[in-house]
């Protein structure tokens, strides 16, 4: 049989807990180690919806990259999202920058969706870096950006700084304060989920193309690759995606 200890023990093999930032609060967040586990539901955010789903499915442990507790929190009462899983028995396992700077997570993924190449590590000072650096063979700023709209199915912002692509660093989510390593990592151009307006003007000014491809976006493919490999290790556990609709709409 397996027990949620045993999922504990395989997230931390495959995205080791030490990896994460300082900030972060990655790891086993809810629930009992010894619970028997015979299905497994996997979202980006444990939202409201998403617990509902679980419930549906009927699922005893819970998945997310983004830590259902992140931030220091003085009660737990009826409506928190953390409460509602515990009083419903279900465990939960969170797996966040961790997973970002992991072999085969998120950036790995991202970087593989956008076809790069010679992929490598760009240093940013961590544990181990979240960032991922690669060749394209495309070398026009629009042609990425619209090569990253496509795979990820999405509405991209691009900032060209006007220099002939040839390698890419990526990071999935809230990667724009990072801009200054992707560009010594050697990237012309630099993939996230997120980045400020000033970070934005100042990568530009330093010759950095930026192609802003939102934070669900560039992080969800990876959920995807999350369960594939809980399913393969656990053929004895039944998996599902659970419904989580992306918070963010376009409007145009």
């Amino acid at each position: 049989m397996t027990r949620v200890k045993d999922l504990i023990a395989y997230i931390d093999e495959i995205a080791p807990f030490c990896y994460q930032e300082e900030w972060d609060n990655s790891g086993f967040l809810i629930g009992e180690p010894d619970k028997v586990v015979k299905k497994i539901g996997f979202c980006l955010d444990l939202s409201a919806q998403a617990l509902e789903s679980a419930k549906a499915e009927c699922v005893d442990l819970i998945i997310t990259h983004h830590p259902v507790i992140f931030r220091a929190q003085k009660s737990f009462t009826a409506g928190n999202i953390a409460y509602e899983a515990a009083a419903a028995g279900i465990s939960v396992i969170s797996a966040h920058t961790c997973y970002d700077a992991a072999d085969g997570g998120v950036n790995d993924v991202l970087c593989g969706l956008l076809g790069l190449e010679n992929v490598k590590e760009a240093e940013h000072g961590s544990v181990k870096s979240i960032l991922r650096c690669g060749e394209t063979k495309i070398t026009s700023a629009v042609s990425l950006a619209e090569k990253t709209a496509q795979v990820l199915n999405t509405t991209v912002r691009l900032s060209d700084a006007g220099r002939q692509i040839h390698n890419v660093a990526v990071c999935g989510g809230a990667g724009g304060d990072l801009w200054k390593y992707a560009l010594s990592g050697g990237a012309d151009a630099y993939i996230t989920g997120e980045a400020s307006h000033h970070e934005i003007l100042d990568a530009c000014a330093a010759g950095l193309t930026m192609i802003i491809a939102g934070h669900y976006e560039t992080e969800n493919p990876a959920v995807f690759e999350l369960k594939k490999r809980v399913t393969q290790r656990f053929n004895d556990v039944e998996t599902a995606m659970l419904k989580y609709k992306n918070p963010v709409e376009y409007i145009r």
